[in-house]
């Protein structure tokens, strides 16, 4: 068995950065840590969080009252959608305990309290038994993993025959890239806790080898408007974040946050990296 990853980084990103997540990011509609969706029916931020989920949700094709696994689920947002959109059960976890108690109280106060639980555990070697979800869901969650197949192995092991794995994922043009392009990329991923991206076909050849049907379809013209805000709240806010850097009111982890809201647009206009949708059907 591989070694179990260092998941402290990742706790430390989270709880550090919840503020700047909570108040210029998220939405009372949705507490969805992710890029926006947006096409002709979007109408603001909120509606794009929101949209994603619609989105995703429709390229899984998922039925009322499915037993759904949040994979990567922060402070439940998607969760609470799912639950609230199709009367689904849903799981969602996170090795982030101070998100499982951030959604479990949003749960509570969305009113799916009864139909959504969180726990906090590694979406790579659950605690699950085998054939437990008719639904492994993870948006923007599967970049943090260090050994991204294992997270194709898990999936296929917790999915029913029939089930769906429906992902919204970072991934990397090529590998490896030019030096600068490299080095611009990882400004990017060492800010948020990610340890590396994948391609696009390491991603269809880790699902392919565990199931069929897999589908990738490409939605960075629909994300690139979300993400372009995050670059410009960045780039506006860039002169105070050194202030505040200096002076030390802010952490080297809560900096390096910034600097990602920064350079992941910057490394989108590169050509480095793109946004894309992966399902696939359990065997």
């Amino acid at each position: 068995m591989a070694t179990a990853q260092d998941l402290r980084p990742i706790r430390e990103y989270y709880e550090q950065t919840w503020h700047d997540y909570r108040f210029l990011w998220l939405s009372p509609s949705n507490y969805a840590i992710h890029f926006g969706y947006w096409d002709q029916v979007t109408r603001s931020h909120a509606d794009a969080l929101n949209r994603l989920n619609a989105v995703l949700a429709s390229c899984i094709g998922i039925h009322p009252g499915a037993h759904i696994l949040d994979a990567g689920c922060g402070v439940g947002g998607s969760s609470i959608w799912l639950a609230k959109r199709f009367g689904a059960t849903v799981t969602g976890i996170t090795p982030v305990g101070s998100q499982v108690r951030r959604a479990r109280r949003i749960a509570a106060e969305q009113g799916v309290a009864d139909r959504v639980r969180f726990a906090e555990e590694d979406y790579t070697r659950t605690t699950f038994a085998d054939a437990s979800f008719d639904v492994v869901w993870a948006v923007e969650s599967v970049c943090h993993a260090a050994d991204k197949a294992a997270f194709y192995r898990e999936a296929q092991r917790l999915l029913r025959p029939g089930g769906r794995l429906g992902i919204v994922e970072y991934m990397r043009t090529s590998c490896p890239l030019p030096d600068d392009g490299e080095a611009l990329l990882h400004n990017w991923l060492s800010g948020w806790a990610i340890p590396d991206l994948a391609t696009a076909e390491e991603h269809r050849a880790w699902a392919q080898a565990r199931f069929t049907e897999v589908q990738l379809i490409d939605i960075t013209l629909n994300v690139r408007r979300s993400l372009a805000r995050l670059h410009r709240m960045a780039v506006a806010a860039w002169p105070g974040e050194l202030i505040l850097r200096t002076l030390g009111l802010r952490s080297d982890t809560q900096h390096g946050n910034w600097r990602g809201a920064r350079d992941q647009f910057r490394a989108l206009a590169r050509g480095l990296w793109f946004d894309a949708v992966l399902t696939a059907t359990a065997i």
